[in-house]
């Protein structure tokens, strides 16, 4: 939900970034996403679930990633990340990437939130967000049309998995 701020309590869950210390709860969260999504992620399970801890770690002190919890106990049930681009020329440019809700927690506004509040983070950071989504998968397509994302193109082939394509559709949010 743009305009909330960051760690506000919202319907049934609550928001917060990321630090090192969440490295382990990221780490089981994104490994689920991609062995159960392969088509949602260019990386690969077999690759990251040999990565250690502090790769995690790292990956969550350099990017900006958001974590949601439902109310109460329970893991983490969703996150998303924001790399900034370190070439001048494209320092105006954020990339959302790693979008995952756990398939208990969805269909409650979990997704949007945790977008809101990257992209409330990223409007200080950077003049317009893109990310790449599985052509396959139109309920994310439309929860970015949602968000103001407006798409700019398909890359063909963007993926592949074993013998099949997958296409992405690239898509761009101005502020």
């Amino acid at each position: 939900m743009p305009g909330m701020p960051a760690g506000a309590a919202k319907p049934g869950f609550t928001l917060r970034r990321l630090g090192a210390a969440d490295a382990a709860a990221f780490r089981d969260l994104r490994l689920l996403g991609l062995r159960r999504h392969p088509e949602a992620f260019g990386a690969a399970f077999e690759e990251e679930a040999g990565r250690p801890l502090a790769w995690f770690a790292g990956r969550l002190e350099v990017h900006a990633v958001w974590g949601g919890w439902q109310t109460g106990a329970g893991p983490l049930a969703g996150v998303v990340g924001l790399q900034l681009n370190g070439v001048a020329k494209a320092r105006h440019k954020g990339v959302l990437w790693g979008m995952l809700v756990r398939p208990e927690a969805r269909g409650g506004g979990l997704a949007t939130a945790l977008a809101g509040a990257l992209l409330e983070h990223a409007r200080s950071h950077v003049e317009e967000v893109r990310l790449s989504v599985g052509a396959s998968n139109p309920a994310a397509i439309r929860l970015y049309a949602r968000l103001g994302f407006s798409a700019y193109g398909v890359e063909p082939r963007a993926l592949k998995l074993g013998e099949a394509y997958c296409d992405e559709v690239l898509m761009a949010l101005r502020f």
